[in-house]
C-alpha cells in the first residue's frame, strides 16, 4: 500500500510539479490549501506524514499543528516556511514538529524528508544488518585462548550493541545473533576457568580492575582537592540497561564509561561486600569475622555495608564521615530525592538502589512481568520504561543542579537462564542457581567451574562445605529432586552468581553534571 501524504499550503497550485514528482515514486498525496481543511481530512483519512505551511491564512500552520497533534499524536508533520526567523522555528521545534524545510524547496528534498521519516528504521535495519553480517566472521575468529580480558570487554560491548541495534530486524537474524551470543559465552566460560584465579594475586596493572578495586581506582581519586563524590550503585543493572539509562543521563551529564569484572560468585553478598570493603571475601571473614556470615538470604547477608565501607576509608587514611543509603522501596528513593542537598556536603556519599534487583526477582516470580518482558529486549524495554518514571532519575536530575561529580555502577549483572544441568550435593549445600558451595558438588562438567580449593578464590567457606561450583553460559542448576518441577519453575528467568559476560563485565561510569 503507497504511503498517504497529506499536504497543506494555501499556494498548493504552484507545487504540481513536486506532487507529480512524489505520485511517480508511488506515493499517494492529497492537497488542501488550508487548515481547516487539513484538520478535517486527518479526522476522516488515514495519513503516514503532513507537510504543513507555516504562513497561511486563517488558521495558520502552528494552530493547524496544535489540532493535528491533539488529534493524531503520533503523525509526523513537517513545517515549511519562508522565514527563517528563530522565533518561528522554536515554537514549531517546541511544538515537537517532525522536520522543518525553508522554501522554496525541491522534489528531491521531499523526497529525502519523506525517506527519512518513513523509511528510517527499515533503512537502518537493512544497514545494520548488512555491516553484522559483514562483520560476523571476524568477531566469532576472535573467541578464542589468544583474547585477553580487554578483548572480552570489547567483544562483549561489541556483541550488546548489535543486540539492541538489530533488535527489529527479522527473527532468523536474530536468532544468529543469540547463537553467536552463546558461542561468545562458552568461550568466554573457558577464558575466565584458565585465568581468573590467576588475577587474583596480580598487580592491578596486569589485570582488569575487579569488585575490590572499584572505590580505590574510581571513586576516592574524585575526592581529592575536596571535591565531593556521590556513588550510586544500582544492583543487578546490565551494561545494555545502563546504555537505556545513559541515554537519558546525557541531557544532563557528561559520562564516561569504563567496564570492571565483578568478582566471583556474582552475587550480592559477595560482590556488593566486596565493593565497599574493598576485600575479597575471605579477606572480610578474616578480618572482620562479625561482618561476615554465610546463609541462603542474600539480603540479609548485606546488612554492614556502611561498616565496612568506613572502615575501608580509614584504612587509606581519608575521613570516614560518609552517608550512606540504601534505596529498597520508592517512596525511599523520593525522599532522598526532595533532599538531596543533605547527600552533597559530605565528601562522599553512597547510595545502592535495589530496584533492578527487585525486578529481575519478580520476573521470575510474576506471570504478569514475565508476560510483559518475554525476552531480553522487552526486559530491557520494561526497566527504560521503570527508569522514566524512578525516584532513581529524580535523584540523578536533582544532582545534576549541584557541585559533584557522581560514580554510577553497579555489584553484578543477570543472564536468561535457559539450559538446566542437574547438580548433586550434601543436603546443606547453598540452593542458590547459578552458583552452590557444599561437599561433594557435581554437575554435568561442560556447565561449571569447579573451585575445589575456595582459599585460592579468597572464597569462604564455613564446615562442613568444602568446595564452590559456578555455573557458566547460560546453565542452572537443579536437583534431582522434584527435577522438572524446578526445571520448568527457572527456565527462562535471569539468575545472578555465575560466570557469563552478561554478569561479569560491567558499566562504572564517571558523570559531570552539564550545569
Amino acid at each position: 500500500m503507497a504511503n498517504h501524504i497529506l499536504w497543506a499550503d494555501d499556494e498548493i497550485d504552484q507545487l504540481k510539479s513536486h506532487i507529480i514528482f512524489l505520485e511517480n515514486k508511488g506515493f499517494k498525496i492529497t492537497p488542501v490549501t488550508n487548515g481547516e481543511d487539513a484538520v478535517s481530512m486527518i479526522n476522516e483519512e488515514v495519513f503516514d506524514i503532513v507537510f504543513l505551511d507555516e504562513q497561511m491564512p486563517g488558521m495558520d500552520g502552528l494552530a493547524t499543528l496544535e489540532k493535528i497533534q491533539n488529534a493524531q499524536p503520533s503523525l509526523p508533520v513537517v513545517m515549511i516556511t519562508k522565514s527563517e526567523e528563530e522565533s518561528i522555528m522554536e515554537d514549531a521545534i517546541g511544538s515537537k514538529i517532525s522536520d522543518y524545510l525553508i522554501k522554496p524547496v525541491n522534489p528531491n528534498q521531499i523526497l529525502l524528508t519523506v525517506k527519512r521519516l518513513l523509511d528510517k528504521r527499515r533503512i537502518e535495519n537493512e544497514k545494520s544488518a548488512q555491516t553484522y553480517l559483514k562483520n560476523f566472521n571476524e568477531l566469532s575468529s576472535r573467541f578464542n585462548e589468544q583474547t585477553d580480558w580487554k578483548g572480552w570487554i570489547d567483544i562483549y560491548k561489541q556483541l550488546t550493541h548489535w543486540e539492541m541495534n538489530l533488535e527489529d530486524s527479522d527473527e532468523g537474524l536474530q536468532q544468529v545473533l543469540q547463537d553467536q551470543f552463546q558461542q561468545a559465552n562458552q568461550a568466554f566460560g573457558r577464558f575466565i576457568e584458565l585465568e581468573y584465579k590467576s588475577w587474583l594475586g596480580k598487580e592491578e596493572d596486569g589485570r582488569p580492575m575487579l569488585s575490590p578495586d572499584m572505590l580505590k581506582t574510581k571513586v576516592f581519586p574524585e575526592m581529592k582537592d575536596g571535591n565531593k563524590v556521590v556513588f550510586i550503585l544500582i544492583d543487578c543493572m546490565r551494561y545494555d540497561q545502563w546504555l537505556l539509562f545513559e541515554k537519558i543521563l546525557t541531557e544532563y551529564y557528561s559520562i564516561q564509561t569504563d567496564f570492571y569484572y565483578s568478582i566471583l560468585p556474582t552475587a550480592t553478598p559477595y560482590s556488593r561486600n566486596s565493593i565497599f570493603a574493598g576485600l575479597h571475601p575471605l579477606e572480610i571473614k578474616t578480618r572482620h569475622p562479625q561482618l561476615w556470615s554465610m546463609g541462603q538470604d542474600e539480603h540479609s547477608l548485606n546488612q554492614h555495608e556502611e561498616e565496612l565501607l568506613k572502615k575501608y576509608l580509614k584504612r587509606n587514611h581519608m575521613d570516614d564521615q560518609v552517608k550512606y543509603e540504601k534505596i529498597i522501596r520508592p517512596e525511599e528513593g523520593k525522599k532522598i530525592a526532595d533532599k538531596i542537598n543533605d547527600y552533597t556536603q559530605t565528601p562522599l556519599s553512597a547510595i545502592v538502589y535495589n530496584f533492578v534487583d527487585t525486578l529481575v526477582h519478580s520476573r521470575s516470580d510474576s506471570d504478569v512481568i514475565k508476560q510483559l518482558s518475554p525476552d531480553v529486549p522487552a526486559f530491557r524495554d520494561l526497566t527504560e520504561t521503570w527508569f522514566q518514571h524512578s525516584s532513581l532519575l529524580q535523584i540523578f536530575k536533582e544532582l545534576a543542579e549541584e557541585d559533584v561529580t557522581v560514580v554510577v555502577s553497579t555489584d553484578h549483572g543477570a543472564v536468561r537462564a535457559l539450559r538446566d544441568t542437574k547438580v548433586f550435593g550434601d543436603r546443606d549445600a547453598a540452593t542458590n542457581l547459578r552458583y552452590k558451595y557444599g561437599r561433594n558438588l557435581k554437575a554435568e562438567e561442560n556447565a561449571a567451574i569447579y573451585i575445589d580449593n575456595p582459599d585460592e578464590y579468597m572464597l569462604p567457606v564455613d564446615p562442613p562445605a568444602n568446595s564452590y561450583i559456578i555455573a557458566k553460559e547460560d546453565y542452572y542448576f537443579v536437583y534431582p529432586t522434584n527435577y522438572h518441577k524446578f526445571q520448568n519453575m527457572y527456565r527462562d528467568t535471569f539468575q545472578h552468581g555465575g560466570a557469563s559476560m552478561e554478569e561479569m563485565i560491567l558499566p562504572i561510569a564517571t558523570m559531570k553534571p552539564r550545569s
